[in-house]
C-alpha cells in the first residue's frame, strides 16, 4: 500500500509559522564589518584586564556603565564618547566597560531590543539589526572602550561576540541550560545575575555547569548547524541585582554568597547590579547602593570586584511612542536610567575614596 504523505506536509509542518527569512550568515557580516587592528586590540586587552581583576593580579575593580538598552545609534555614540573620557580619567582604579545591550529578555510581551526590532515599529528588520548593531559596537571597540553586553539569543552571539569584553547572563535566563553551555564556551568573563526571586543557588548553579566542557547543537560562521564543543569558562562569576522584593547588596548578603561560593569551591568574585532590585527600579537610588558597596570594599571585603550602573544622557525613561520621531533624545526606553551627571559623580567618588585603598587590598589582613 502507498502512502501519499504530501497530503499531510500542510497539516503537520510549521503549523504555527506565518513566515521565514534567510539571514546573512555571521561570516558575511563580519566580512562586511571587519573587525579592525585597533579594536582587535581593545577587545583582547580589556579582556586580559578583566581576567586579571578576577584572579586578583590587577586590583583594580570594574564597572559596567550604560544604558538599559541601546535603541539609538547617536545617543550611544555620544555616551560613548563621554564615557571614554570618564573611563580614562578614573583607569588607576576602575577599569570601565560599557553597558552595550540589544536584546531584551521579555516577561510576557514588549519591544525585545534594537536587533529584533530597530525601527521599533513591530516591523522586526532583524537582518538590519544585526548589521547596525556591529557596527555600533566596532564604532565604541575603536574608541578604545570595552564593550559589555547579555548572552541572550544563542544564535546572536555569533554575529559579534569577538567585539565583546564581559557578557552578562540574565536572572531569567541563568536557569537555562541553553545559557550555561553557551557560557561554558564564551570567550570572556561571563556574570550570572541572581534569579528574579532573589535566589542565588540558580546562579552557583549556573557557574559550576559553566566551569565544566559541555557539546550542543549551534550555528557556525557560513549559518550551517553544527555541533559546539567547549572547553568551559572559568571566568564566570556572580552578580547580584536582588529581587523577590528585596536589595541583595548589603554586608549580611554579601557574606551569605561568600559562604554558598565557598562552599561550592568557586572563587569569591561578586558583582554588584546597583540598579533592579538592588535600587528598588529608581535610578536616582543608585549612587547610595554605590556608596554602600564602597564602603564594605574600604572596611575589608575582598569579594566585591565590581559594579553594574544604569546610565544614559538623560535621567528616566520613555514609553515607545507610536511615531519613534516623537522619541526624547538620550532617555532610555526600556528601564529608567540615572543622568550623566549624577553618573560622573557617582564615578569620580567612588575613585576618589578607593584610589589610595585598592593598590594594597589583597595585601591586608580582614
Amino acid at each position: 500500500m502507498t502512502h501519499d504523505y504530501k497530503q499531510y506536509e500542510e497539516k503537520v509542518y510549521n503549523v504555527n509559522v506565518e513566515s521565514s527569512e534567510i539571514l546573512i550568515s555571521p561570516a558575511e557580516i563580519k566580512e562586511l564589518l571587519p573587525l579592525t587592528a585597533i579594536s582587535e586590540r581593545t577587545v583582547w586587552q580589556s579582556r586580559q584586564t578583566l581576567n586579571n581583576i578576577l584572579d586578583r593580579k590587577d586590583p583594580r575593580i570594574f564597572m559596567v556603565i550604560g544604558p538599559c538598552s541601546i535603541h539609538d545609534p547617536q545617543s550611544a555614540e555620544e555616551y560613548a564618547q563621554r564615557l571614554c573620557k570618564l573611563a580614562a580619567e578614573v583607569s588607576d582604579t576602575i577599569f570601565v566597560i560599557m553597558r552595550v545591550y540589544f536584546e531584551k529578555p521579555r516577561t510576557t510581551v514588549g519591544w525585545k531590543g534594537f536587533i529584533n526590532d530597530p525601527h521599533m515599529d513591530d516591523s522586526f528588520k532583524m537582518q538590519e539589526g544585526l548589521i547596525s548593531a556591529r557596527r555600533i559596537m566596532l564604532q565604541i571597540a575603536e574608541m578604545g572602550l570595552p564593550i559589555g553586553t547579555e548572552a541572550l539569543d544563542p544564535i546572536a552571539t555569533q554575529y559579534f561576540s569577538e567585539l565583546v569584553t564581559w557578557a552578562a547572563i540574565g536572572a531569567r535566563t541563568t536557569e537555562s541550560q541553553t545559557h550555561r553551555e553557551l557560557a561554558s564556551g564564551l570567550s570572556m568573563p561571563v556574570g550570572f545575575k541572581n534569579g528574579t526571586d532573589g535566589s542565588v543557588q540558580v546562579a552557583i548553579d549556573a557557574l559550576l555547569s559553566t566551569l565544566r566542557p559541555h557539546h550542543f547543537l549551534g550555528v557556525e560562521q557560513n549559518g550551517r548547524v553544527a555541533v559546539f564543543g567547549t572547553r568551559g569558562n572559568r571566568y564566570g562569576h556572580l552578580v547580584l541585582r536582588g529581587g523577590g522584593g528585596r536589595p541583595n547588596y548589603d554586608s549580611v548578603s554579601i557574606w551569605m554568597c561568600e559562604q554558598s561560593l565557598e562552599k561550592a569551591k568557586l572563587p569569591l568574585n561578586i558583582v554588584v547590579d546597583c540598579s533592579h532590585a538592588n535600587s528598588f527600579k529608581d535610578p536616582n537610588l543608585q549612587p547610595l547602593v554605590g556608596k554602600n558597596v564602597v564602603n564594605q570594599i574600604l572596611e575589608g571585603n575582598k569579594s566585591i570586584v565590581g559594579m553594574m550602573i544604569e546610565s544614559h544622557l538623560f535621567e528616566g525613561s520613555q514609553p515607545i511612542p507610536k511615531d519613534p520621531s516623537m522619541l526624547k533624545y538620550g532617555v532610555s526606553v526600556t528601564d529608567s536610567c540615572l543622568n550623566w551627571e549624577a553618573t560622573e559623580e557617582m564615578v569620580r567618588e567612588a575613585h576618589q575614596k578607593l584610589r589610595d585603598y585598592l593598590p594594597g587590598r589583597f595585601k591586608k589582613v580582614r
